[in-house]
C-alpha cells in the first residue's frame, strides 16, 4: 500500500547511518537530502510513509534510497567526508551504477560521491545546490548557524520558511508560523552546526570537470539561499549537463515545481 516503505539502518565500519527505502522499481535512486538533516535526520515507519506517499511517482519507478548523514559527525567534517561515507553505505548496501539526486547540501555531496566514487553513479540531478560558496549562501548560512548558537529554532524554521519559498506559497502557510518553534526541535544544535560548516567551506569548482555521467542541473530563479546563478555555474562546469530553471521559485523549487518530479524522471529513465 505505501511501496514497502521502512526505516532501515546501514552499518558503516565506525558508525551508522539512517534510511528510508520504498519503491516498486529495480533501479535505484538515491536521494540525499539538504541542511535539514541536521535538525532532523530520517527516522521512523512514519516519515517512512510519508516519504513514500510524497514521492509516489519515484516509488513507481524506481526502488527509493533517502539517506542521512551518518549518526555522529565531528567537527570540521566536510561534504567530501560525508561523499565518503555515502559511498561506504552504498556499497554496504550493494548499491551501483545508481541513479543519485542530491538537493541542496545533499547536492554539494553528491558531486563528490560523483567524482570520487565514479562507478556507483550512472546518472546525477543536482537540484538546488551550487559549486562553492557565495555571498548569498554565506549570509544566510551564517545567520541561521547564529540562531541556532542562540536556541532560536522558531525564528530558524520561519527563517528558512522565508528564505526558501515563494510569496504566493508563503500567503498560504504563514498561518503555521506560531507552531513552528514547537515541532521538531532537536536536542541540540550540535549537528545542524556541524553540517552548516561543511557548506560555507565546500568548493568543488575547480573539480567539477570530473564528473563524467550524464548530470541534470535544477535552480530557481528567486532562489535567496544558493543564489540564481548557482545553478548555471554548475552547468557550465560539469561536461555533459543539462540545466533546467524555474522562473520565479526559488530554493524550495523542488517542492512548489508541480512537474519537478516528472522532469526528473524523464531526465533519468531516457
Amino acid at each position: 500500500m505505501f511501496y514497502g516503505a521502512r526505516c532501515c539502518k546501514a552499518v558503516l565500519d565506525n558508525d551508522t547511518m539512517n534510511y528510508i527505502m520504498f519503491g516498486k522499481g529495480t533501479k535505484p535512486l538515491v536521494i540525499l537530502p539538504g541542511l535539514g538533516d541536521g535538525l532532523s535526520p530520517v527516522h521512523g515507519q512514519l516519515q517512512a510513509v510519508i516519504f513514500a506517499i510524497n514521492y509516489k511517482k519515484f516509488a513507481e519507478q524506481f526502488k527509493v534510497y533517502i539517506f542521512s548523514r551518518k549518526n555522529s559527525l565531528t567537527e570540521n567534517y566536510s561534504t567530501r567526508d560525508m561523499a565518503e561515507d555515502q559511498a561506504e553505505a552504498m556499497k554496504t548496501l550493494g548499491l551501483s551504477k545508481a541513479y543519485v539526486m542530491g538537493v541542496s547540501q545533499g547536492g554539494m555531496i553528491a558531486q563528490y560521491l560523483a567524482m570520487d566514487h565514479p562507478e556507483l553513479v550512472e546518472k546525477l540531478v543536482l537540484a538546488v545546490t551550487l559549486p562553492g560558496p557565495n555571498e548569498t549562501m554565506r549570509k544566510t548560512v551564517n545567520g541561521w548557524k547564529k540562531m541556532a548558537e542562540e536556541g532560536q529554532y522558531k525564528n530558524l524554521m520561519i527563517d528558512t520558511a522565508e528564505n526558501s519559498y515563494s510569496a504566493e506559497y508563503l500567503k498560504k502557510y504563514r498561518v503555521f508560523y506560531p507552531i513552528l518553534g514547537r515541532v521538531g526541535k532537536p536536542k541540540d544544535f550540535e549537528r545542524f552546526l556541524i553540517q552548516a560548516d561543511s557548506c560555507l567551506r565546500h568548493d568543488a569548482r575547480s573539480e567539477l570537470d570530473r564528473i563524467k555521467c550524464p548530470t541534470l542541473v535544477i535552480g530557481g530563479s528567486c532562489d535567496k539561499i544558493a543564489g540564481a546563478d548557482a545553478s548555471v555555474e554548475l552547468n557550465e562546469k560539469i561536461n555533459k549537463s543539462e540545466l533546467i530553471i524555474y522562473q520565479g521559485l526559488g530554493h524550495a523549487a523542488y517542492e512548489e515545481a508541480e512537474d519537478f518530479n516528472d522532469r526528473v524522471i524523464r531526465y533519468l529513465m531516457k
